[in-house]
């Protein structure tokens, strides 16, 4: 997904920077934390965007979403320190989003997430994973598993932007679409 001009910029000079300091590893965490925190608290986006809010509330509230501290994470304080300066921080969530899709292509990084109708019993969600690292010949992957009773049964797997059905549901929605094409 494109975040946007901004956003990019910013994501790859924090890389290119992170990089140069051996840092980027620590930033990927901490700019997972950063797009959690927006994801599971939307009112989030709503601050920063707030004009009536100080920059340096902001700036902690950041801090604090990222679950580190200005005093012993000098990358990350500096680089908030920059959005602050040049009045960008209401840009955080995408530029964090940005950054993770930035270290993820130069690591070789799949995001995978497996969708259920019901929970799987461990060993089914650990031959699913072999399964999909097979797919993907040896290259690193976040995954996940999600439940989604709507499939009725069968599974939808997500690799980035590839997408293998084999649900239920859309097992059901092709032979309507058969029987009505006749």
């Amino acid at each position: 997904m494109d975040q946007g001009l901004i956003p990019n910029r910013y994501a790859k000079a924090l890389y290119k920077f992170a990089l140069e300091k051996g840092d980027a590893e620590h930033m990927y965490g901490l700019m997972k934390s950063v797009a959690a925190a927006f994801a599971a608290q939307p009112r989030l986006q709503e601050v920063m965007i707030n004009p009536y809010i100080v920059a340096a509330d902001k700036t902690r509230l950041l801090t604090t979403a990222a679950g580190t501290d200005a005093a012993t994470d000098r990358c990350y304080a500096d680089f908030l320190r920059l959005l602050h300066d040049n009045r960008r921080i209401d840009f955080m969530r995408d530029i964090a989003l940005a950054y993770l899709g930035i270290y993820r292509k130069a690591n070789n990084i799949y995001l995978v997430n497996v969708v259920t109708a019901s929970r799987l019993p461990d060993d089914e969600v650990e031959r699913l994973r072999r399964l999909v690292e097979k797919h993907l010949d040896g290259a690193s992957m976040e995954f996940s598993q999600s439940i989604d009773p709507q499939l009725i049964g069968g599974f939808v797997i997500n690799i980035n932007s590839e997408r293998l059905d084999a649900s239920v549901s859309n097992e059901l929605k092709q032979l309507r679409l058969k029987l009505l094409s006749n």
